[in-house]
């Protein structure tokens, strides 16, 4: 049988974890305006003993793709992941393809991870290009001229889901993602381009709204409660 205290301490342990959701739920508001974003969701489930329990999924869908016309941004059409590596060597995987120029003229990412394994980019070109199968090159005025600078490579996992979040849009391997699958003649690259975040606002609203409005509703009831034990014990005395 479930006595009060029972319930008390089963209502603060549930309004903990809506109040995690809720944390969820406002880190995707507050990246609306972040390329490449992943939409996070906090599934909640209900156990035999009135418990709530959670976890964390990541919505891997792509997101609307705009146009930018910078020469050095790419967006995925599609499935898959920029292999980029840090400074300190350790490989990620990102979406995020607002990439830029470093001092010695390598294709970085904003927070200055090398993409693929290392394209450097001359001084003096004329054209920058970089194709839909992810090569890049320069190409003179004249088209008459082209040099291969190298491949932005793009892999895939078995379970995307499985992947470790890290910061910036980046994410790293784990045992339940598996080991990255290069995709092979693929035309998915549009140069331009930007990957903007697939964050459905006017849902992320809906939600936050109802459970707040869940939240209100589970503190007066164990206020109730609370009210209830108070009082029970005052009659014990």
């Amino acid at each position: 049988m479930t006595t009060l205290q029972g319930i008390i301490n089963r209502g603060i342990i549930n309004s903990e974890l809506q109040f995690e959701k809720m944390g969820y739920i406002s880190t995707n508001v507050s990246n609306y305006n972040t390329n490449g974003y992943k939409n996070v969701r906090f599934e909640q489930m209900l156990d035999e003993n009135g418990y709530l329990t959670g976890v964390e999924r990541t919505d891997f869908s792509p997101g609307a793709i705009q146009r930018t016309s910078r020469e050095f941004d790419v967006a995925i059409d599609g499935v898959g992941f920029i292999p980029v590596t840090s400074p300190n060597g350790d490989v990620s995987y990102t979406r995020e393809g607002s990439f830029k120029v470093d001092k010695d003229g390598y294709l970085i990412t904003n927070d200055g991870y090398l993409v693929g394994d290392g394209i450097q980019v001359p001084v003096n070109y004329d054209n920058f290009v970089i194709k839909p199968n992810g090569d890049v090159e320069i190409i003179s005025n004249d088209g008459t001229e082209v040099e291969i600078l190298g491949n932005i490579p793009l892999v895939n996992f078995q379970n995307p889901e499985g992947l470790k979040k890290g910061d910036n849009n980046k994410f790293y391997l784990t045992v339940e993602s598996g080991e990255p699958l290069l995709l092979k003649n693929h035309s998915r690259f549009k140069q331009g381009n930007i990957e903007v975040t697939n964050v459905d606002m006017l849902n992320e609203v809906n939600s936050m709204l109802r459970l707040n409005a869940s939240m209100l509703a589970s503190f007066k009831v164990m206020k109730t409660i609370n009210d209830m034990y108070s009082k029970a014990l005052q009659l014990n005395q």
